[in-house]
């Protein structure tokens, strides 16, 4: 028989244990605080380490340190992010030292695709934003943080709801069809941006509180290493890590309000009332009530929220950690609405192996509670009579009144009471999610300048909820009300391995730094169907599932490599391939390659400005490469398939009726959509690099581009199918720079200021090029209109998402405009389609950020303002409702944009809605936020640091648009749910 052993791995912890005991019995401690040299004030987090070591310590809240380190150690390297680096000699007593601030330090390390790389050694277009430049203020969502923070970056929430998430694009987006969203990588997972049902955003998941920086690769050499699904720009998301050394803790708590800021301009009861008595029938006015109710007053309401945060590190000095848990808690501005987010980040990060092996263990998880305000109740608050009550003495639809006809009955199509659609529907949702990682990166002992990184990572998700309405609620009072049902669960894999090869060769002046890699990702989502219920739990007719769940899938396998070379710290040289493999694609068009170079020329160390003392840094860049794009597609649309019909286009077959298998519509030729990339820059700084930046401009040309296409009749199952037969150019221009006029002991004074220009312009969307049969593909769905109308057309050689619209013709003695007269564009006399011209853009030309910071002594204030040019709004309130008829033309009453009381529309026009004149300059100034913070220092005698800061954000808004809000991210302005003014306290303790 043979005889147990003790496992091998138990047996090398045990031995490290007892080498760690025994290192320690030799070893000294050393104590020290570290100021900013100019501030005086104390720096948290520099990391304090015995030179020729990775293991050491990071500086408290207050800037001390205690580290324990080897009898023989002389020196301690002391480092951090935006300061020179400094070598202290370890000597008797407490270390007083001092550091010495670098704008923008050229030394700072970022991170890149797969990957670190020294800021003054990239060649492609590549911004970082840190957590101490980040928007501040209470945000449910991560990327809010760098809103108007980065130049050719645009970040636009998509409401004011809790969670609701934000539009964001990179230097304008690359398709039509297709997905326009960046791909967001967390520690080196890449997130699958579709949405998890009950969650209002994937990636209100993510606590903001435990991210560190954020990295954006903007051209394609910088992100063409991602492949397929880097076409729209990367966005690398890096979170807080452990640093080792004592336990330090840090609460943050931040307590707010909102408040509605703005109403959407309606009628007044008085106002509806005279001009019901004025144009009203006797049946019409009969109808009026005796109330005064504003029902956007009775919808809204101050939303108070919380976000608490407790982070805890240490770690002995090879094993650090980092444990947080966070509480997030806030109301919507809209009644009923609310999100609660209970979040959970854990990071462990040894170092072993005397530093050749490092392993990164990542894993962070949320879980939501949330209901949804009915969002219907916003559209019946700016239509609902306002004479009328909120309540009624019956108990009939929950006591709210609600239109009736003589015998009690709800008259058909009426609006409903938007205070009734709020309380009586409950949608209710519970989703999760959780992302993780390992990260293995082994330095060879025989080699040490090879590396081997493996990485395995996930990324699940359960959307689930239940959505209820009393069988007393007039809103669905038809059906009996309703009782029902929703679950999704996605579970994404990945596995990535590489080895990577650096090697510095001076006799030739060289740096070689080689990678190449694999990867493999499968994305699986299970969706579970459910019958329809009525309130009392009985089953709708016809609305069995055909099935009981369906498991879509899809995979994509890469191989992708890097060469980066460095001659003399001043020529660049950085080449990129990757090829990847995606299911959804057919066999013959499943692979592509994806290829990029940049150069790079650090003027800086040439010998006619290495010693210039204005000249920091100069450097010039070049690159080209190609991205491709397959997110927005189906998993399966490339097959001929059948699938089994809806109940109601049931075959009947004596008292029986049969579903049968309907043909769905295929291309089998579709291919990566691709986007050529060319990017020129200079990067620059001055005085000590107290004035930097960049001036870069790029030309984004994609080819392939998915359109909506007809098919002829009898050559697909389907009127329409998306195919490879357009092209799109983005042109554009981006400046920012960071300045620090005030650089002093007990005062600091930084701002930074960024612009870009973007001209979008789409080159083709036909089979044969050059088409002038084909107009153009409308989108952008108008309320209000008869049979579906848009707004936008998509037309060869004028940007995406351009207004289609008649020509208002105004009355030249007082310039208001003449109902139902356009300007006839081809003067043939009638006024019909032909007539309608292209006209502005909902996407700004030109969109701009500045922010700054002053600091003095123990005080430390600061705002951010964002800007946008050159984008239009569509106002549908006053298209829809800004006429007569709104008020007199239905079954009922209905209030009416106080726009009526400009024009006196009378309503009843069908070419009216698509008139120009509801088309307005949306531009902007936004004040984002603006805050104030003190910090109070060691609280008594205690080892607790306290710091305090108020914040207001959404301070104000300046333009010309009249509606709610000039920025709506689809440039259609209907019911939207309004942005609120926010109030926030926040305290923050360290120990």
């Amino acid at each position: 028989m043979r005889k147990k052993r003790l496992p091998v791995w138990i047996a090398v912890f045990l031995s490290l244990l007892l080498i760690s005991s025994q290192a320690f019995s030799q070893n000294k401690t050393v104590t020290g605080k570290v100021t900013d040299a100019n501030s005086g004030q104390p720096l948290q987090g520099v990391s304090v380490v015995p030179k020729g070591s990775k293991k050491g310590a990071v500086t408290g809240a207050d800037g001390s340190f205690t580290i324990n380190i080897p009898a023989n150690t002389s020196t301690l390297v002391l480092s951090s992010i935006g300061f020179s680096t400094r070598e202290i000699p370890v000597s008797g007593g407490n270390l007083e030292i001092t550091m010495t601030e670098t704008n923008a330090s050229l030394n700072e390390v970022v991170v890149i695709a797969y990957g670190t790389a020294r800021k003054k050694d990239l060649t492609g277009s590549v911004a970082t934003v840190t957590a101490k430049d980040f928007q501040q203020g209470s945000f449910t969502t991560p990327e809010q943080l760098i809103q108007g923070k980065i130049p050719g970056v645009s970040i636009i929430s998509n409401s004011g709801q809790p969670g609701a998430g934000s539009t964001i694009r990179i230097r304008g987006g690359s398709s039509l069809s297709a997905s326009n969203d960046p791909l967001i990588v967390l520690d080196g997972v890449p997130l699958d941006n579709d949405q998890v049902p009950g969650a209002g955003n994937p990636l209100s998941f993510i606590n903001p509180n435990d991210i560190e920086s954020f990295t954006v690769l903007k051209d394609a050499s910088a992100s063409a290493i991602y492949g397929t699904r880097a076409a729209n720009g990367v966005i690398i998301i890096t979170t807080k890590k452990g640093k080792g050394g004592a336990l330090k803790v840090n609460f943050r708590t931040l307590n707010s309000v909102g408040v509605p800021t703005k109403k959407v301009d309606l009628l007044s009861a008085s106002q509806f009332r005279d001009i019901v008595n004025t144009y009203g029938n006797a049946q019409k006015k009969a109808m009026l009530g005796a109330a005064n109710t504003d029902w956007q007053d009775q919808i809204y309401q101050d939303a108070l929220g919380t976000d608490n945060h407790i982070s805890i590190t240490g770690g002995i000095p090879s094993l650090p950690y980092r444990l947080s848990l966070g509480y997030q808690y806030q109301n919507g501005i809209l009644k009923t609405d609310h999100l609660q987010t209970t979040s959970l980040a854990f990071a462990l990060n040894p170092v072993l192996l005397d530093n050749h092996l490092k392993i990164d263990l990542n894993f962070k998880g949320a879980l939501q509670d949330a209901r949804f305000g009915k969002q219907d109740a916003i559209g019946g608050a700016n239509s609902f009579d306002p004479t009328k009550p909120i309540n009624v003495k019956s108990n009939r639809f929950g006591g709210y009144y609600e239109w009736v006809d003589a015998s009690g009955n709800l008259i058909n199509l009426a609006g409903k009471n938007p205070v009734g659609i709020l309380n009586q529907y409950y949608d209710e949702s519970k989703p999760g999610r959780m992302m993780g990682n390992i990260q293995v990166d082994y330095k060879f002992h025989f080699l040490p300048d090879l590396h081997a990184n493996l990485n395995l990572g996930f990324d699940g998700s359960q959307g689930k909820g239940t959505k209820f309405m009393s069988d007393s609620a007039a809103f669905e009072y038809t059906r009996g009300g309703e009782k029902n049902q929703y679950k999704q669960k996605k579970w994404n894999t990945l596995a990535e391995f590489y080895l990577n090869y650096l090697k510095d060769l001076p006799s030739i002046k060289s740096h070689f730094d080689v990678m190449a890699g694999y990867s493999y990702n499968n994305y699986l989502t299970t969706v579970y169907h459910y019958a329809d219920y009525n309130a009392h739990g009985v089953k709708l007719a016809g609305t069995d599932p055909a099935f009981p769940l369906d498991k879509p899938e899809h995979t994509l396998i890469s191989y992708f490599g890097r060469l980066n070379y460095s001659y003399n710290s001043r020529y660049l040289l950085t080449a990129t391939l990757r090829r990847d493999g995606s299911s959804r694609f057919s066999p013959n068009n499943r692979w592509a390659l994806f290829p990029s170079v940049a150069v790079a020329w650090n003027l800086k160390e040439e010998s006619f400005l290495r010693t210039d003392k204005t000249v920091s840094s100069l450097k010039l860049r070049a690159s080209y490469g190609v991205t491709g794009q397959q997110d927005g597609i189906g998993n399966y649309d490339y097959l001929s398939y059948y699938s089994l019909s809806q109940v109601n286009a049931s075959y009947q077959f004596g008292d029986t009726y049969f579903q049968g298998f309907r043909p769905g519509g295929f291309y089998a030729n579709r291919k990566w959509e691709q986007t050529a990339t060319y990017n020129f820059a200079v990067d620059y700084g001055f005085l000590d690099n107290r004035i930097n930046g960049s001036i870069e401009v790029y030309q984004k040309n994609t080819t392939n581009l998915l359109n909506n296409v007809p098919q002829p009749a009898g050559t697909n199952f389907s009127a329409y199918i998306v195919a490879n037969v357009g092209s799109m150019e983005n042109k554009g221009v981006e400046f920012n720079v960071n300045v620090q006029p005030i650089r002093q002991k007990d005062m600091t004074w930084d701002f930074g200021f960024n612009i870009t220009y973007n001209k979008n312009t789409i080159t083709n969307l036909t089979v044969i090029p050059g088409d002038t049969s084909y107009i153009g593909f409308p989108s952008g769905s108008i309320a209000g209109g008869i049979g579906g109308q848009f707004a936008f057309i998509n037309a060869v050689g004028g940007p995406k998402n351009t207004f289609y619209l008649y020509k208002q013709v105004y009355d030249q003695k007082t310039g208001a405009p003449i109902e139902g007269l356009f300007d006839d564009k081809n003067r043939d006399g009638i006024i019909n389609q032909h007539d309608l011209y292209k006209g502005k853009s909902a996407d700004p030309k030109v969109y701009l950020g500045f922010s700054t910071n002053f600091t003095y002594k123990k005080w430390n204030a600061g705002f951010a303002l964002r800007a946008s040019y050159g984008n239009y709004i569509y106002n549908n309130i006053y298209s829809q409702t800004g006429n007569l008829n709104q008020i007199l033309g239905n079954s009922v009453l209905y209030n009416a944009s106080a726009n009526y009381l400009t024009t006196k529309f009378k309503g009843g026009n069908a070419q009216q809605i698509l008139s120009d004149y509801y088309l307005q300059n949306g531009s902007f100034l936004r004040m984002d936020n603006i805050n104030i913070g003190y910090n109070v220092g060691k609280i008594s005698t205690s080892k607790i640091n306290l710091r305090m800061n108020f914040i207001v954000q959404n301070v104000f808004v300046i333009t010309k648009y009249t509606g709610l809000d000039p920025e709506i991210p689809s440039g259609i302005d209907n019911n939207f749910y309004p942005r609120p003014r926010t109030f926030s306290l926040g305290l923050t303790f360290d120990y």
